[in-house]
């Protein structure tokens, strides 16, 4: 019998202690609460096509068709086009999350950053676009710039190879210019050096910076040789990620 009303004892006990016990306080559904660290799929990105786009400088909104459902990203503004594919990596979920530029609250939102596009026939389409320099640019004439790291565009062509991977400083004259590929700005430099016929008078340069067509600039990059952005795109030389310091 004792040992019955101790039992007894002990159960009721645990069952007051479990009324106690105050229920979890949910969390505001206001307050943008981060992901933990395995919500995102950081291994592949997100992948998918681009069902929509919408700007809000200084991001870009997609809406993204994946395996798993349609899915929303930021991503620094872009100009890429509905219906291309799209990888968006190390995506960090944000929830509830609002956007003061557009007014609006996402349920779900990804934070991320947009890769090169893998839909060839967009990725052909931007580099026919920055790939070759004008036929019909005036005679340029610009002085070298000074320094142990200065050349001029023949001379990048020339030495290429003992020059790859290294910095640059390059003073020549913007002949064209074509935006937001690959999220870059690429331009054409000549400096009056080269040869047209030879392919040596004009040096293509990849920046997140801003010029126009006819600005003389000075500017310090990394020379690239047989850089492969894929669909059929293989650069012999260019400069890459360069900085203008003009």
């Amino acid at each position: 019998m004792r040992s019955l009303t101790v039992v007894l004892a002990l159960a009721a006990l645990a069952g007051c202690q479990r009324r106690q016990s105050p229920p979890p306080s949910p969390a505001s559904p206001a307050t943008p609460v981060m992901a933990a660290p395995g919500d995102a799929p950081k291994s592949e990105g997100l992948v998918g096509k681009l069902l929509e786009r919408i700007d809000a400088p200084p991001y870009s909104y997609l809406r993204i068709q994946t395996r798993g459902g349609e899915v929303w990203a930021a991503v620094p503004e872009t100009k890429i086009e509905k219906g291309a594919e799209v990888t968006v990596s190390n995506p960090m979920q944000m929830d509830n999350f609002e956007s003061k530029t557009l007014k609006r609250k996402f349920a779900v939102v990804f934070f991320g950053t947009l890769d090169a596009p893998s839909n060839p026939a967009g990725a052909s389409m931007q580099h026919a676009t920055a790939a070759k320099g004008p036929a019909d640019a005036p005679d340029v004439r610009v002085d070298k710039a000074a320094g142990a790291e200065a050349r001029t565009v023949a001379e990048i062509h020339a030495q290429k190879d003992s020059l790859k991977e290294k910095s640059v400083t390059l003073h020549a004259k913007v002949v064209k210019v074509t935006s937001e590929v690959l999220s870059k700005n690429w331009l054409h430099l000549r400096d009056g050096t080269g040869n047209a016929d030879k392919g040596d008078n004009d040096i293509t340069v990849t920046t997140t910076g801003t010029a126009k067509v006819g600005d003389v600039l000075l500017i310090k990059g990394t020379v690239r040789v047989n850089k492969d952005f894929g669909a059929g795109y293989t650069y012999k030389v260019l400069i890459e990620d360069a900085k203008i310091l003009n």
